[in-house]
Formats: C-alpha cells, sequence, structure tokens
C-alpha cells in the first residue's frame, strides 16, 4: 500500500520545472483550506470580458487576451508590455467537486474557488477494540 500526501497540483509543477518557467504564463497562488483550494492568477490590464475559464476532463483553463492598443499613426518606440493571448492550464484531482468551481476577477487578480469533494475531506476514524473488530 503506498501512503502519501496529495498535491491536486503536482503535474503543473512538474510540467514547469520540466520545460522552464515561460514569462508570458499567468503567475499562479494556490492556497489549501478546510473545503476548498483557491487558486490565484496574476492578469493585471486584463478586462474581465476577456478572461475564459473552463474545465474539461479535470483539467481547468485559464485564457485571457489583450490586444493592441495604438491607433493610426501611432508608433510605439518603447514595448514592455506584453499583448497577445495568454493560457494556463492546471490538471485538478478527482478529489475536487469540478461542478461547483466559480470564479471572479478584481484589480487584476483572477480568484477561481474550487471546492473539494464531499468524499475527500477528512474524517475522524474511530478507533475501536481489535477483538470487537475481529467477531
Amino acid at each position: 500500500m503506498l501512503l502519501a500526501t496529495f498535491d491536486p497540483f503536482a503535474y503543473d509543477r512538474l510540467t514547469r520545472r520540466a520545460f522552464g518557467s515561460d514569462s508570458r504564463l499567468a503567475k499562479m497562488d494556490a492556497i489549501r483550506r478546510e473545503n476548498e483550494v483557491e487558486l490565484r492568477f496574476d492578469l493585471p490590464g486584463f478586462d474581465r470580458e476577456s478572461i475564459d475559464v473552463t474545465v474539461d476532463h479535470g483539467v481547468l483553463t485559464v485564457s485571457a487576451n489583450r490586444s493592441e492598443e495604438h491607433t493610426e499613426g501611432e508608433k510605439p518606440f518603447i514595448r514592455e508590455r506584453v499583448m497577445g493571448s495568454y493560457t494556463r492550464r492546471v490538471r485538478l484531482s478527482d478529489a475536487v467537486d469540478a461542478d461547483k468551481i466559480e470564479a471572479g476577477y478584481s484589480d487584476g487578480v483572477l480568484t477561481v474557488h474550487v471546492p473539494v469533494a464531499e468524499q475527500a475531506k477528512p474524517r475522524k476514524i474511530e478507533v475501536a477494540d481489535a477483538k470487537a473488530i475481529a467477531a
């Protein structure tokens, strides 16, 4: 029997280590609480309407798009802000309730609440007399 702690985001971390971290990826924090995992993605400068959050076959995908902001006759001569499409995928475990995932966007931060499924929550196991169990 294998005993290990469960990390629902291990696949994502392993992928980043193997292939390097892309500066175009939205940076993410994951916070584990008793009843949920909260994911926070930095997406500064994006319109809420351009952000798309989907779940498909256990993979949460966050994508967003920021378009060029100059008009005809303008010619940028310093360009440090990245434009274009951003996508970040996070593999979710079977221990989450994907049907109840919620997302909100405020002050450049996308917050995704991923509830833990009821059967995955910790529970106390009563220690009984071994003789009573064997009978």
